[in-house]
């Protein structure tokens, strides 16, 4: 069953600020592991950025846990899910593999160009996924979890999934013709009746019950979702095979070549073939960590997933991680309306961590989020070469900082003394920042962490603007000497330590940022007391272009054809 919590253990890490932050970790053993998913995508048409969004997440989580404790062994995988009669359908009369090989380069230079760090990459068509597969189907088989059987009901192709008639609807087509479509997703559904294989779904609905009430699922909306339907109705036994007559692209059943294994059963195998299964070695990760999935397959991974691996014996993930769609300019995404957002044009005209940061800083897991390109232009203009930039620039200026340093700390009562109630506001929130940060990215709020440190920021812009040290520069003064020290070391502290925060987020521009001020992550990430003695610390005196203010564009959306 899933993984019991374990109780914080709490270490010191890397901020000078002050002593008194440290981030949670599970295990501090050298075994201490990791192991997040995304769900692996459709190759029937490009990426979108919904599909990069997922990603994005997974990889700011994986890149926030390495960065916690450097140690730990991780295993974060992505892919392309490449059988099904969708695929068999979109190829034609054309090789279906040939097509999968095509847009499945098309998910791999998206995640290169979007700075995406997996370590695996797997393609349902690889030689090692279908021993997967089999091998799991002839362990169903052998507890009688999978019979031979009849089944007849509507089938959604383009879902790639099998509905109850309460999930069907009539629908009037232009020409006045009625058609029966999803009421979920929109898409026409068929009625087939045909022999094949079925899962014993229902022998595990208490089973069920019992783990979604540990609320595996995140956030709690979500959660309550699959309980709702869970409750609401007893599960059915469910088709997990087609015929080869209707379907012949997809990994045949074992010792039953007139059948082919169905698409979700195929593909939720690929989480544990990543991990080696069923080579032993597969324990060393398994169960994930954390599964992220979009809210339109949640009944899968939330129902049949966990329903599969109880048949084989293995626990559920311990976490699943489910997050709502992006609409466009307050529209649903869609080819028809010419309005899929192109995540390849976006990272040209916004850069990779720009497209990273709107994402992430907009994305809300239980709502659906707006995409506009206004709202990315404002936001990136604002925050990153406003609120960052332009604070980086005012306190490595020569005419500010001639000597081209972060000065050496003081302490906490001197620059109170100082800089007043605004300068020990800001030193509290900045103490505090780390804290709160590392719950929201550990929540999977990323839009909140990355709020909490704007926040600090703008505090830090405000004490620039108010203590003005461009003129502190030029006073013989020496208590404006030693203001203007204060003032500079606490802006270009908040900025190292908002460049840290940020590094899951935006990497590149966390590089930048940490390099102008000669700051390297060091392999063990220890922190000094506030109250030592630290000389001034030089910085690279190159002039940098933190981040370049975007121009905003005639046109808000992609007039893409329907590849």
């Amino acid at each position: 069953m899933p993984h019991a919590p374990q109780p914080h253990v709490w270490r010191v890490i890397y901020f000078p600020l002050v002593k008194i932050l440290s981030f949670p970790t599970e295990n501090m053993s050298s075994a201490a592991r990791f192991f997040i998913t995304t769900p692996i995508f459709y190759v029937n048409a490009a990426p979108h950025v919904g599909h990069l969004y997922t990603v994005l997440i997974a990889d700011a989580l994986h890149r926030w846990k390495k960065m916690k404790q450097n140690e730990t062994q991780s295993l974060f995988s992505v892919g392309t899910d490449e059988h099904g009669l969708k695929i068999q359908r979109a190829a034609a009369n054309a090789d279906p593999k040939t097509l999968c090989d095509q847009n499945s380069l098309k998910f791999r230079q998206l995640f290169h160009v979007a700075g995406i760090e997996y370590t695996d990459f797997i393609r349902t068509t690889d030689a090692r996924h279908a021993v997967a597969v089999e091998h799991a189907w002839n362990i169903l088989k052998q507890k009688k979890l999978i019979v031979k059987g009849s089944y007849s009901g509507w089938y959604c192709t383009s879902d790639e999934a099998f509905l109850p008639e309460s999930q069907v609807q009539s629908v009037k087509e232009a020409d006045g013709s009625d058609v029966k479509v999803s009421t979920e997703s929109g898409h026409r559904v068929e009625w087939m009746q045909e022999d094949n294989y079925l899962f014993r779904l229902g022998a595990f609905q208490d089973d069920l019950k019992h783990w979604i009430r540990q609320e595996p699922i995140a956030p709690a909306n979500f959660n309550q979702l699959v309980e709702h339907w869970l409750e609401e109705r007893e599960l059915a036994d469910v088709s997990v095979s087609r015929s080869s007559n209707r379907l012949q692209w997809g990994i045949a059943v074992p010792d039953d070549p007139s059948q082919r294994i169905y698409v979700w059963m195929d593909a939720l195998i690929n989480y544990l073939t990543v991990c080696g299964y069923p080579d032993e070695s597969f324990r060393k990760f398994w169960p994930a960590d954390v599964q992220i999935v979009g809210k339109d397959i949640l009944k899968f991974h939330a129902i049949y997933w966990p329903a599969f691996l109880m048949g084989l014996g293995l626990d559920p993930p311990r976490k699943i991680l489910c997050h709502s769609h992006w609409i466009v300019d307050h529209r649903k995404m869609s080819k028809s309306i010419g309005n899929v957002v192109d995540p390849f044009d976006r990272v040209k005209r916004y850069t990779t961590d720009g497209l990273r940061y709107f994402l992430l800083r907009e994305g809300v897991p239980h709502s659906d989020s707006n995409y506009s390109d206004e709202k990315v232009v404002a936001y990136l203009n604002a925050e990153l070469a406003n609120t960052m930039g332009n604070l980086l620039n005012r306190c490595t200026a020569l005419t500010v900082n001639p000597s081209q340093t972060v000065p050496a700390r003081s302490s906490a009562s001197d620059i109170a003394r100082s800089l007043g109630g605004e300068g020990s506001t800001l030193i509290e929130n900045l103490t505090a920042l780390p804290r709160i940060v590392d719950e929201h990215y550990e929540s999977f709020n990323f839009y909140k962490g990355i709020e909490a440190v704007m926040s600090v920021l703008r505090e830090a812009n405000t004490l620039v603007q108010n203590t003005t040290p461009w003129t502190l520069a030029k006073s013989k003064d020496s208590l404006d000497k030693e203001k203007l020290r204060h003032v500079l070391f606490l802006a270009l502290e908040t900025l190292r330590v908002s460049g840290v925060l940020l590094s899951p987020v935006t990497p590149t521009l966390s590089s930048i940022l940490l390099g102008k001020l000669r700051y390297v992550l060091p392999d063990k990430m220890l922190m000094d007391d506030w109250s030592g003695d630290m000389a001034d610390r030089p910085i690279d005196g190159q002039k940098v272009v933190f981040f370049k203010r975007i121009m905003p564009v005639e046109n808000k959306v992609d007039q893409r054809s329907s590849n």
